[in-house]
């Protein structure tokens, strides 16, 4: 039987993703420059939110450290500290921090290091820490108005006439409203304070506090954790009931908040407001009261003043009904917009998913196979409902690959960090700029995608921008940019890393490969040629070893990473501007759309992605290149000629490609390449299955499928076949 309270926690931890996701979006766009007051709320909100969590879990570490960091933005927000570039870059650093403490109170292990140094450098812009005393004391900052404490409760003497008078005329100068604030356990438990909560309505205008020690028990009997007390706040200024309830969003599931208008004209008086708790011993006796229900007040009538019967509620005077708890997270994106309702899942249900469509497709295709050879004539009710049939099986397809699919935001955010640590430690200025956040990918994709991104981020900061210095001397601002952006294209997703620092030199790069051995010293290579260079096994352009580079382990682990993912890499660079790197990969590691030929009485399948076009070849089209192999003249350039199946070992290279049908295909450089085939078949989505676990690498070869007739065919990855290929077309006299 699972545990309740795991699963709690663990609903907790998620939610914490949800909650550090609307922070970094809150800081990125206080860094643009927006200092505005509900930007830097989305920012208390969600420290103060894992706060409150992380408290009813137990988890100390965490709990103080959001808290401090809580404390520095409720300064913020109050307009008491003011937001500069120093100031945002040390919010950023404790966001990190937070982020740390929240994975090691997950996942366990040591502490974060660093965080006592951020937090006392923020605590110093706002003039040091607060005292353990200052802060138990700002409930203190609700003062009452000054009306007397000497009233008479029977109601007979001046002082309280005197006061009622004063009340009612405060009451009709300006609207006004009665806040009863009744915690309940879970209050406390969460990590909320009531002075907190009474701080806030302070700020929507004139206050006046009341607090209810009717239920305070003896002190032998007081429970630290079951709240006692009860709060009675009058409110006059310009404010609607909506910004009351504003202030008790993520409270209201854990108190009894009740909201009344006061009228202008015959309303009861403000109760008289207690300056603070009275002495211990002439406090009543809980036992001796009657108990209070949980909607009801808990103090008994009897021990409050005499009051005029409040009007009875109206149409504008009924309080609203609560509001639905919304989990914080899930209250409002940082742009304003109301986030949609989800589920959460747990992944392995969703990967059996997946795996169940893949085998309805692969017996869809059966069926479709088998009615074929059946020979039913296409206006039959079978092959009618088999077309229906089809449909419907490629929408529950896409549908079950959208729930896999994820933005790529988390994963650029991220990358925020690894910009601000690199820099840091290279000493450059820079700043990371996103594109395409919204861009969905398989969940697969997205986590087998840190590493790489991470090594060409920290390429991108050491090798791709310019220092300071010599960015102002060559005209440029000093602040280096790195834009990583995200989209869709031909139904991959191509994701770019992006500088704009002085490119790449070539020159160095190419002595550095001829030192090295990697190529001859007479060796003609084009700029493409050149720049691939970097990905070789322990290639480097660094003249030292340091923290972020030099050691020759990088772009040659990012190039296997993307290949393995059944992606490719490029890079275009020029001079002075900048330098880019191109990933491009499969929406999804589990189907695609692929083109089914037949090789020498072998079926298999070329992605469709890869495939620019199809042609047949013509006798002067086909013109020979060195005495074993071939080019092609199309679209006035040539394109070397591969033979697959002389390629894959089914057979000799043929003597004729006359009349034979090419598949022109795209190589990671941008190039083209023609694929000689027997015969297409047909265009199909096929279930990958993969090879790797089994086999290895096998070049060429990305992975296998069954078809409909039962039959495994093999799932060809064009650029890796290319890439090692012989390119023998021809056989030599």
């Amino acid at each position: 039987m699972s545990d309740p309270m795991a699963e709690i926690r663990a609903s907790f931890f998620v939610e914490c993703e949800e909650l550090l996701e609307s922070l970094q979006d809150a800081l990125n766009i206080i860094d643009e420059g927006a200092h505005d007051n509900e930007t830097i709320n989305i920012v208390f909100r969600a420290v103060h939110s894992i706060k409150g969590g992380a408290g009813a879990f137990g988890l100390t570490a965490l709990v103080n450290f959001a808290h401090r960091y809580e404390t520095v933005m409720d300064e913020v927000r109050s307009g008491k500290m003011e937001v500069t570039n120093e100031a945002t870059k040390l919010f950023f650093q404790a966001a990190d921090l937070l982020q740390d403490h929240v994975r090691t109170a997950r996942d366990g292990g040591e502490e974060p290091a660093g965080s006592e140094e951020v937090l006392s450098a923020l605590e110093a812009l706002m003039g040091g820490p607060k005292p353990a005393e200052e802060e138990a004391e700002e409930v203190a900052d609700f003062v009452p108005m000054g009306l007397s404490l000497d009233l008479d409760l029977g109601g007979d003497g001046p002082d309280a006439g005197d006061a009622a008078t004063a009340a009612e005329g405060a009451i009709d100068e300006e609207p006004a409203w009665r806040i009863r604030l009744q915690p309940h356990p879970g209050l406390y438990a969460s990590g909320n304070e009531a002075f907190h909560i009474l701080r806030a309505l302070q700020g929507l205008g004139e206050t006046e506090v009341d607090c209810d020690t009717s239920a305070l028990p003896a002190l032998a009997d007081l429970d630290p954790e079951t709240p006692a007390l009860a709060w009675t706040v009058t409110l006059r200024g310009d404010v609607d009931e909506a910004q009351i309830r504003e202030v008790f969003d993520f409270v209201e599931d854990v108190c009894t908040i009740e909201i009344e208008r006061l009228q202008a004209a015959g309303a009861a008086p403000a109760l008289p407001g207690l300056p603070g708790i009275p002495d211990l011993p002439d406090l009543p006796d809980l036992a001796s009261l009657p108990a209070a229900g949980p909607d009801e007040d808990a103090a008994p009538a009897a021990a409050l003043p005499p009051q005029a019967e409040p009007a009875r509620p109206t149409a504008e005077t009924a309080p609203a009904p609560t509001p639905t708890p919304q989990p914080p997270a899930a209250a409002k994106a940082a742009g304003g917009e109301t986030a949609s309702a989800t589920v959460r899942v747990d992944l392995d249900r969703i990967d059996r998913l997946v795996n169940l469509v893949g085998e309805l497709v692969i017996n869809q295709a059966m069926l479709a196979q088998s009615v074929a050879e059946a020979g039913l004539p296409p206006n039959s009710s079978v092959m009618t409902g088999l077309e229906a049939f089809m449909m419907l099986t490629r929408d529950i397809q896409d549908s079950v690959m959208m729930i896999r699919a994820q933005p790529v935001k988390p994963l650029f955010q991220r990358m925020a960090r690894i910009v601000r640590e690199a820099s840091a430690a290279v000493d450059k200025e820079v700043r990371l700029k996103t594109e395409g956040e919204a861009t969905e990918v398989d969940k697969t994709v997205i986590e087998r995608l840190a590493d790489p991104l991470t090594h060409m981020i920290r390429n991108a900061v050491d090798h791709g921008l310019e220092t300071s210095e010599k960015r102002v001397a060559a005209g440029k601002p000093a602040e280096g940019v790195i834009t990583l952006s995200a989209q869709h294209r031909s139904g991959r997703v191509v994701i770019e890393v992006k500088d704009d620092g002085g490119g790449i030199n070539r020159a160095k790069v190419l002595e550095k490969a001829v030192a090295k051995g990697l190529v001859p010293e007479d060796a003609q290579l084009s700029d493409t040629e050149i720049d691939n260079l970097l990905f070789l096994p322990g290639f480097s352009t660094a003249a030292e070893v340091s923290n972020l580079s030099g050691r020759g382990v990088g772009m040659d682990v990012v190039k296997s990473a993307i290949t393995a993912l059944g992606g490719r890499i490029t890079i275009t660079s020029e001079a002075g501007v900048g330098t880019t790197f191109s990933i491009s990969l499969p929406l999804t590691l589990a189907v695609l759309d692929g083109m089914v030929v037949h090789v020498a009485g072998e079926t298999l399948v070329v992605p469709l992605s890869a495939i620019v076009e199809t042609a047949t070849l013509m006798e002067e089209g086909i013109r020979s290149l060195g005495p074993n192999t071939n080019v092609i003249h199309i679209r006035g350039g040539f394109v070397p000629l591969y033979d697959l199946g002389a390629e894959l070992g089914y057979r000799e290279p043929k003597q004729s490609y006359v009349g034979d049908i090419v598949l022109l295909t795209t190589q990671e450089d941008g190039g083209r390449a023609a694929l000689v085939v027997d015969a297409i078949n047909e265009q199909r989505q096929v279930v990958i299955k993969g090879l790797q676990q089994s086999y290895g690498h096998i070049p060429g070869v990305a992975a296998a499928t069954i078809l409909g007739d039962g039959q495994i065919a093999l799932i060809l990855d064009p650029p890796d076949l290319v890439r090692s290929a012989s390119g023998r077309t021809r056989n030599a006299a």
